[in-house]
């Protein structure tokens, strides 16, 4: 499981709710969770700054 997939869990939200809130398609989300794209600086920063952690945490582990 992704860490992106973990916070998301831990929150309970689904990929939709977390794609509206940080503005992206809940398909994207799933991209990312599943490791088949690498978001953006400036997405990855809005990722970082919803779950309050830093953009290493999610997406350099």
């Amino acid at each position: 499981m992704t860490r992106l997939k973990q916070l998301r869990l831990e929150k309970g939200m689904s990929q939709s709710e977390l794609s509206k809130a940080v503005g992206v398609s809940p398909k994207y989300i799933s991209f990312l969770e599943n490791g088949e794209r690498t978001p953006s600086l400036r997405i990855a920063k809005r990722i970082a700054d919803f779950f309050r952690v830093q953009i290493e945490d999610i997406f350099l582990k």
